[in-house]
């Protein structure tokens, strides 16, 4: 009975150093996770307030591309208001700072650091927010889609409409300046690339993908604010 009871005692030893064994590995490992888990929230917090800060300036870029397509726009309107032109009644100064406008063009190119360093690696496991998640994923097809149509407006005033302009006119232009081709003003040819370029940059600004972008860039800001999480 005396060696019963010592291997009862012994047993009963034995299995409560297990179960401080076993509970000390659980500890453990709680802790652990717990560190993970605050590291990744760091983690997750400076990658958001990067993403926030790059989005805002985006945002104010955007906004500056817009206004200058809205600029353009408008002097294409003034001109057209004068077809046909007769050059005995036209204000020359008035046409010719019309004319400078219709050259204003500023592409939206956003900073894209951040998010493109958060969809190509493993930093991307750490935004919890699944809506923020699929908004930057959709975020470079939004933008391609967008961007489509500057460039189309782009290529042609650089092209057809920038090759006439370097033809009949000066760099300003100057209208004042004798060397100038002022009969190019009446032509059929200069009516189609001014109404060319006003239906580019109003399709820019007219167009259901402007609209989306801007959602998406609202979208992120929102998002990714700091409270957020």
């Amino acid at each position: 009975m005396l060696t019963e009871s010592k291997f009862s005692k012994y047993l009963l030893y034995a299995i409560g150093e297990i179960i401080l064994v076993v509970i000390g590995i659980f500890l453990a490992l709680q802790l652990n996770n717990w560190n993970q888990d605050r590291i990744a929230s760091e983690k997750e917090h400076l990658l958001l307030k990067e993403l926030h800060d790059e989005f805002i300036n985006n945002k104010k870029q955007l906004e500056e591309v817009v206004r200058t397509h809205q600029i353009c726009a408008s002097a294409c309107d003034s001109i057209i208001t004068l077809f046909p032109i007769d050059l005995e009644q036209v204000n020359l100064d008035s046409l010719q700072n019309w004319m400078s406008n219709t050259g204003y063009h500023y592409t939206f190119n956003p900073s894209q650091g951040v998010i493109n360093s958060l969809v190509n690696t493993s930093s991307f496991e750490l935004i919890s927010n699944d809506s923020l998640r699929r908004t930057i994923i959709s975020w470079s097809d939004v933008l391609a889609d967008y961007q489509e149509e500057e460039i189309k407006a782009l290529t042609y005033y650089k092209g057809d409409y920038g090759r006439y302009q370097q033809e009949n006119f000066d760099w300003v232009p100057n209208l004042r300046d004798e060397r100038n081709n002022l009969a190019a003003l009446t032509s059929l040819q200069f009516e189609y690339h001014i109404r060319q370029r006003h239906s580019d940059v109003t399709a820019i600004l007219t167009d259901g993908e402007l609209v989306v972008i801007q959602r998406m860039i609202d979208r992120i800001i929102k998002l990714s604010e700091p409270g957020q999480l």
